[in-house]
């Protein structure tokens, strides 16, 4: 169904006062695990009139994992088709119902900017994802500079096909499309069969933008037809690196060159910047400037730095107030206005930064530093291979050495003629002593590879 801005806001205010009538009010913790698209945005926004805080949790929680969260962020309420025992619950919202309840508009209690809007959790894949926890006033700011570096035009009618439940769906894909004035069409995790029919949904819906994940692309250049030429106008692609050839591969498809790798990370309000391929040729890990505040670069001395390589470090006023009841978290990543982001970078003397890599991902091979985002990009600009992900591999000489498990695109590519192919293309030691040959890679509801999984995997598997 369609809800213009009239009707969605009597639908807000309706939805608030069930919610009100539940529990929910100024500064109370209510969980959103249902993941239902539009519903899941009302539910949201009119948590937001109340001046409640939400919980933007994944739908796929078991009952195990619901029970530790209401036992560690207490959330006064739970709203999805079941919730942890002994905790009052309200199921999403009927939307059509909505609509035709009569509206009596009222006063709102004034919004405290510096209070606390949502917690989102970080995409952990090896520890205890982390509570990020934004305020009105970081959320704000990263919609207004995505709104000022997108522009309306673009975001006049949006697509949202990723999960509600963190930052690159709910504030990238969904929120800036609304803040930007634009329509919002939700139509999130449409499945493999809905992604084969996405540039006919790209037609019929008059999309102009869309955000998703290289993953998504993965899927969607081998199952669907692409639109009519002139209607889609800017892609996004963020949340897992992407290679220069995938880059060049949605281009073709979409028929815009305005896609744009981004950066982003929760602990920012999703985006931090982004490239556009109208500006300058896709490269790998290209991922270009800030889009407000500013970007450094932490070398191993621990000095800031304005070019070169180091830790990519991050001001920028969408900043998170910190990670919820972990103090020594917080202050391990927040020093004098900069954010640690892990991750490594190189910024050029143009002031456009590349990513290489996660710190934690590095492969130390007898002191010498690999990041295996680099392995993984490497591999993937073979024409037999369709994905990659490296990791390392303890070994008694170096220490550690570089693995990598690889999915073969069409006929079997064997791990010894792709050993060989990788030592004309890169350092010796940076060449996978070990490669792994897979039917699939396996990867989280965000489309980010589980390296764990990957290595854990391969440990079963034959190896070159």
């Amino acid at each position: 169904m369609t809800l213009e801005r009239p009707a969605l806001l009597a639908a807000l205010r309706r939805r608030a006062r069930d919610l009100a009538a539940a529990g929910a009010g100024r500064g109370r913790r209510v969980a959103l695990q249902h993941g239902q698209g539009a519903a899941f945005l009302v539910d949201l926004l009119a948590l937001w009139q109340l001046g409640a805080v939400a919980l933007c949790l994944s739908p796929s929680l078991i009952a195990a994992e619901r029970q530790r969260v209401a036992t560690t962020l207490r959330p006064v309420l739970w709203i999805a088709p079941q919730g942890p025992d002994g905790l009052p619950r309200l199921d999403p919202p009927d939307l059509a119902k909505l609509a035709g309840q009569p509206d009596s508009p009222g006063p709102l209690p004034d919004l405290d900017l510096d209070s606390v809007a949502a917690i989102l959790a970080t995409s952990g894949t090896t520890a205890t994802p982390k509570g990020v926890v934004h305020t009105h006033r970081s959320l704000r700011a990263r919609l207004a500079l995505n709104v000022a570096a997108i522009g309306a035009a673009d975001l006049a009618v949006g697509l949202s096909v990723l999960p509600m439940h963190f930052g690159h769906g709910l504030i990238g894909n969904s929120l800036s499309v609304l803040a930007g004035g634009g329509t919002l069409v939700a139509w999130p995790e449409p499945g493999l069969a809905g992604f084969g029919r996405l540039g006919t949904v790209i037609d019929a819906a008059g999309i102009t933008f869309m955000s998703s994940v290289p993953a998504l692309w993965q899927v969607v250049l081998k199952t669907a037809s692409p639109p009519a030429p002139g209607g889609l106008r800017r892609v996004h692609v963020g949340s897992a690196p992407l290679g220069a050839g995938l880059w060049q591969q949605i281009i073709a498809w979409s028929g815009t060159r305005r896609v744009v790798n981004m950066y982003g990370i929760t602990e920012t309000a999703n985006w931090i910047g982004g490239h556009n391929a109208e500006e300058a040729a896709p490269e790998d890990g290209l991922v270009g400037r800030a889009w407000g505040g500013a970007l450094a670069l932490r070398d191993e001395s621990g000095q800031l730095i304005a070019s070169g390589r180091g830790e990519v470090m991050v001001a920028t006023p969408s900043l998170m107030q910190g990670y919820l009841d972990q103090p020594d978290a917080t202050s391990a990543v927040l020093a004098g206005g900069w954010f640690a982001t892990g991750d490594i970078g190189e910024i050029d003397a143009d002031g456009r930064l590349r990513i290489v890599g996660r710190l934690k991902h590095e492969i130390n091979r007898a002191g010498i530093k690999v990041p295996a985002e680099e392995i993984d990009l490497l591999l993937e600009r073979h024409p037999d291979v369709a994905e990659a992900c490296a990791f390392a591999l303890p070994d008694p000489v170096f220490g550690e050495v570089v693995a990598a498990a690889f999915v073969p695109r069409g006929g079997a590519l064997a791990p010894a003629e792709l050993k060989r192919w990788c030592q004309g293309q890169i350092r010796a030691e940076a060449v996978p002593a070990k490669l792994f040959a897979l039917d699939a890679l396996p990867r989280n509801e965000r489309g980010k590879l589980v390296r764990a999984a990957v290595r854990a995997r391969c440990l079963g598997e034959g190896a070159a």
